[in-house]
């Protein structure tokens, strides 16, 4: 847990050390950046991958944490102040290339020291070696992958972010994380003392292997400086649970992984996925396969699968609907967060506590984003489907925000039995000991009325836009005109920021604690 230690004495002079080599580093970058006219790219990624160094060592030299701590606060203040006041410019920039001029905001600099922060807190006084491993990967890897991605990198990858990213800038996090994670892995092998003591070398390549995957998909899923907080943190988590929770183990962990790995592939050949997608999915995958098992496994891919299918299975049928949804059926990472997002966090707790109503939760967010899903489904492909508003109960099209359709509403109770059954067919004890009867009812009507709540707060909060191009109500926020522009859509109704996405994740949200409140009043575990 979160510790915070008593303050040393003998630590004092290397804390004024540390923050003179700090401050050092960022007036070198701030001279090469204005005198010399260094890109402010180059000049920061060579900053980061010396403090990803000096970080590693860290730990090495002071015995508590409290002054690695301090120092962490004292620059997470000057960050924050640079970010509002812009003192230094070399710590803000971040480009697709190497023009100076062609910068956008990071919040890199920011998270940096946020991220040490926390895991100093969490892992010093344990897990040194996983808080060293995390920082080091991330201080080098994720500036060689940007160095050389903006210089040398020509292959594009498409749909998979907003700041582009290219294959080469991906291959070298990929090689840089694996050769800094197998070298780090078997120094600190000695230090193994829980899930992975006795690990054998090919076992452990195996993981260093999959971590580098993990990685680079981290990477090459978030902008802006967000990778700086992820990418270290997916590791510790990884390496923190493989160590602690002893239910878990490493083989199934690599299997999950693998398994992953080959399903994110699969989706993108058969269209399923764009290439965010598959990469969230991915990252999804590894966790809640790998650390899961088979009864976390069965139930998620019975949603992937069966929504997958019946999206594509009435495509034709609901072209004449696609105008009114915000995106078609080859769901993006967005998409995959929003759908799966609160059972990846299920699965992070249940990993950390071992809580059996976590995994009530989980299928009940599993059973609202089915039923969400089979509800719109169901209700445009049903043969002259007639559609009501949620609030207001006047008759709207079918595929309007907020409406709610006999064929939809049964459609979503049925899909959320199938999640249900699903977890029953892998033997899951915990729904014996709560009762069959009363977990197909639990979970069935979470996922209702989650998606009833999916309704409501698509019928009063979520934005549609009137398209001027076809003269037709959308969610979608630009419209392609027949000369190739894109026109901006006029808001009609609802809060521009609460899109599609935002209200599947409340309804995903809201069959979780629904699922997971019955359970804990019941005291059954």
């Amino acid at each position: 847990m979160l510790n915070l230690q008593s303050p040393l004495s003998q630590d004092i002079p290397v804390f004024f050390l540390t923050l003179c080599l700090v401050l050092l580093f960022v007036l070198l970058a701030e001279l090469l950046t204005r005198k010399f006219g260094i890109s402010p790219l180059v000049v920061r990624k060579v900053i980061h991958l010396s403090m990803g160094v000096v970080l590693f060592f860290i730990p090495t030299y002071f015995q508590s944490n409290f002054y690695p701590v301090l120092a962490a606060l004292l620059l997470l203040l000057l960050n924050a102040l640079n970010m509002r006041f812009s003192w230094f410019r070399a710590l803000l920039a971040e480009s697709g290339d190497l023009q100076p001029t062609a910068t956008v905001t990071s919040y890199g600099s920011l998270l940096f020291p946020l991220v040490f922060l926390f895991l100093a807190l969490f892992l010093w006084e344990s897990h040194k070696w996983i808080l060293q491993i995390s920082v080091l990967v991330m201080g080098v890897g994720d500036s060689l992958a940007a160095l050389v991605g903006s210089s040398v990198g020509k292959k594009h990858i498409e749909h998979l972010t907003k700041n582009p990213k290219t294959v080469e800038g991906s291959l070298t996090m990929f090689f840089s994380s694996l050769l800094l994670l197998g070298t780090t892995m078997m120094l600190f092998r000695h230090e193994f003392s829980g899930g992975l003591a006795g690990t054998s070398t090919i076992s452990l390549f195996a993981l260093v292997l999959l971590l580098a995957l993990v990685a680079t998909a981290v990477e090459a899923l978030l902008s802006y400086g967000l990778d700086n907080f992820f990418i270290p943190v997916s590791i510790a988590y990884i390496l923190y649970v493989l160590e602690m929770n002893h239910t878990i183990l490493l083989e199934n962990f690599l299997l999950g992984g693998f398994f992953a790995f080959l399903l994110a592939l699969f989706s993108i050949k058969v269209k399923f996925l764009n290439n965010s997608g598959a990469t969230a999915t991915f990252l999804l995958g590894t966790t809640i396969f790998g650390i899961g098992g088979m009864a976390w496994t069965v139930p998620l891919l019975t949603f992937y699968l069966l929504s997958s299918v019946l999206s594509k299975l009435g495509k034709k049928r609901k072209a004449k609907f696609d105008l009114v949804f915000e995106k078609g059926s080859q769901r993006d990472a967005g998409q995959v967060y929003a759908n799966g997002g609160i059972a990846w966090m299920m699965m992070v707790v249940f990993s950390l506590t071992n809580d059996p109503a976590i995994f009530f939760a989980y299928l009940g967010t599993l059973a609202a984003v089915q039923a969400d899903t089979w509800a719109t489904e169901i209700g445009t492909m049903w043969p002259n489907p007639k559609a009501r508003l949620i609030t207001t109960f006047r008759e709207v099209p079918v595929g309007t925000s907020g409406g709610v359709s006999v064929p939809g509403t049964s459609g979503a109770f049925l899909g959320s039995l199938f999640i249900c059954a699903s977890a029953m067919i892998v033997d899951v004890q915990w729904l014996a000991d709560f009762g069959v009867l009363q977990s197909f009812l639990l979970i069935g009507f979470s996922g209702l009325l989650a998606s009833l709540v999916d309704s409501f707060f698509g019928a009063t909060v979520q934005a549609q836009y009137f398209d001027p191009i076809r003269e037709k109500v959308t969610e979608r926020t630009h419209s392609l005109a027949p000369d190739g522009l894109m026109v901006e859509n006029r808001l009609l109704k609802g809060v521009p920021f609460v899109n599609n996405d935002l209200v599947n994740t409340l309804c995903a949200l809201s069959g979780s604690a629904l699922a997971y409140m019955v359970i804990e009043n019941m005291n059954l575990f």
